[in-house]
């Protein structure tokens, strides 16, 4: 268990035996840990810097995070340098690195870090995690009961524990979906929060968003055919994207690739499976629409769902 888990673990036992009363004294030294918290993550960034000097200069709070997610990937030697910025999200941002000695068949790599459990809001992300099995830093399913009640419960371990399965739904559908031929990135790895992949582009210019490409008409048609093509590979592996759009397919070469991944929802389990599956094919379709592209998107949901034979579930709204 990593010390960040730790921590949140220690507040929790005290949380759960406080009184009312006592709850207030609790969150003030939640405060007041949360700080010190922060401030050795300062200081042991330092400490990192003097053994790994990366090309990248972070500011002073994103180094901190930066270089405590990438010192496993330095130490390991999957990447020996960090370049620049790739993208910046609300829930991660992504960085162009130099690959290191245990990637010899890349010359650059991708590392996605995810923004701190602290500063992200996981209410957005009930709808997707509805009936899914919660996974761990390894992949593998929790089911340590302790683990369950907190993250059940959103005490400050279990967030940060809901933190870690979205990371891990991400890493596991990757390594899943690349093994069955989809086009996305080839996964490395997987630290505690951030996942090391394949990068798309070169070192001047990363692979734009499909979404800021315009294409031939003859084109257009091949590129639907085959983000069709991954579509029905996830449904045929037990998986929905969840928030595809020409926003996060990437276009280089005449090719594709799919990215962000984190919030996979399965077509046999969730009950909003099919409006998300749904929603999926209308954005992809808004796009190649704009491409002059002739397209019937709740047709093609329809026929791509009931050829596989999924259940119709009673949607519900989705925000």
């Amino acid at each position: 268990m990593n010390q960040l888990s730790e921590f949140f673990e220690e507040l929790d036992d005290s949380a759960d035996e406080a009184s009312s009363h006592a709850q207030k004294r609790v969150s003030q030294r939640r405060e007041s840990q949360k700080r010190e918290m922060e401030a050795k993550l300062f200081i042991r960034a330092q400490e990192i810097s003097r053994e790994f000097q990366f090309t990248y200069k972070a500011a002073r709070f994103e180094e901190a995070w930066l270089l405590d997610s990438l010192v496993e990937f330095a130490e390991q030697e999957w990447v020996s340098d960090v370049l620049r910025k790739v993208k910046g999200g609300k829930e991660a941002s992504v960085y162009l690195c130099k690959a290191g000695p245990e990637i010899p068949s890349a010359e650059w790599v991708a590392v996605k870090v995810y923004r701190p459990q602290m500063l992200r809001n996981l209410r957005n992300d009930a709808m997707y995690r509805a009936d899914r099995a919660d996974l761990d830093e390894r992949g593998h399913q929790v089911t340590d009961k302790r683990q369950l009640r907190a993250m059940h419960k959103k005490t400050e371990y279990g967030r940060e524990l809901l933190h870690q399965s979205w990371i891990a739904y991400e890493f596991t559908s990757l390594q899943m979906l690349h093994e069955a031929g989809a086009d996305v990135p080839v996964p490395y790895t997987m630290a505690n929060n951030a996942i090391l992949m394949e990068f798309i582009g070169d070192e001047a210019m990363s692979a734009p968003a499909l979404s800021e490409v315009d294409l031939e008409k003859s084109e257009a048609v091949t590129l639907f055919e085959r983000v069709m093509r991954n579509l029905d590979i996830l449904l045929s592996h037990d998986r929905i994207h969840g928030d595809l759009s020409a926003y996060n397919i990437l276009y280089w070469n005449g090719d594709i690739t799919l990215i962000d991944f984190p919030q996979v929802v399965s077509p046999k389990i969730n009950r909003n499976a099919f409006k998300i599956f749904s929603r999926d094919v209308i954005r992809v379709c808004d796009y190649f629409i704009k491409q002059g592209m002739k397209l019937d998107p709740a047709k093609i949901a329809d026929d791509l769902w009931n050829s596989r034979g999924f259940p119709s579930f009673e949607p519900q709204d989705l925000e």
